[in-house]
């Protein structure tokens, strides 16, 4: 029998507020030596076990500096137009450049960043044009849902709601757009998953993340808010009008 000798644990990731308890920074940047199972070579005797926890972890990390970008994007903090490297942004989290690369191309294939070869990845710029067509596709999507649901879904489904209306305007009086546009998006996503369409779902949440503008204040925010808790109102209350006009409303706002 083969013995290994066991790696001593390193230092833990410094991905601020995310990594979890017990989580190694050779696991977290996924500098963990592969398995002769996890690299699909044959093994004897051996039962099935399942995938490998640093795996797992490492999938774990990217996601979280996934997050932490997004984050980063929407405040303001990674400015439009600038250009960071994965390297220097991995140094800032606290893990290698492998996650920091991996979440970056998945911000790439959303339009939020741009590769730039052999520099990193730059910040996409929105202008006001922009914005405008994004909200006008968003308006051709979720209004006609919106309506339909608003002839189906029983009262009750939609009071049901009333606590993401209530988190927006909350996240809205903060001021922090992050934390704002993900409670926006929360709304937005509970009320087009009523429709029980998964693709549709994640469309309009790929367009969300697209059309959130990263400049206006906490008037704006609470603006936006606002019209959450008044259109679910509406909905709760079988107002049809009411919603048509609501809904119309709050997307010609956003663009």
């Amino acid at each position: 029998m083969n013995h290994r000798a066991h790696p001593a644990p390193a230092e833990t990731a410094r991905v601020p507020a995310q990594t979890r308890s017990g989580e190694t920074a050779r696991e977290a940047t996924g500098h963990v030596a592969a398995t002769p199972a996890a690299r699909g070579e044959h093994t004897h005797c051996e039962s099935p076990i399942p995938q490998p926890r640093a795996a797992v972890q490492r999938a774990s990390v990217r996601g979280q500096i996934l997050d932490a970008l997004r984050t980063a994007l929407v405040s303001g903090e990674l400015a439009p137009g600038e250009v960071y490297s994965a390297p220097a942004l991995g140094e800032r989290f606290g893990v290698s450049a492998t996650p920091v690369r991996e979440a970056m191309q998945q911000l790439a294939l959303e339009g939020a960043v741009e590769v730039v070869p052999n520099r990193g990845f730059r910040v996409v710029e929105r202008g006001a044009r922009e914005l405008a067509e994004l909200a006008e596709v968003r308006a051709l999507i979720e209004v006609p849902v919106m309506m339909r649901l608003a002839r189906s879904v029983p009262a009750e489904r939609w009071a049901a709601l009333r606590p993401l209306a209530e988190e927006s305007v909350r996240a809205a009086a903060m001021g922090c757009r992050a934390t704002y546009a993900e409670a926006d998006r929360a709304f937005h996503r509970a009320v087009l998953a009523l429709a029980g369409n998964e693709q549709l779902v994640q469309i309009a949440e790929d367009l969300h993340r697209r059309a959130v503008p990263l400049r206006g204040g906490r008037a704006d925010l609470m603006t936006d808010a606002d019209e959450h808790a008044a259109l679910l109102e509406a909905l709760i209350a079988g107002e049809l009008d009411a919603v048509r006009r609501l809904v119309a409303g709050h997307f010609a706002a956003a663009g």
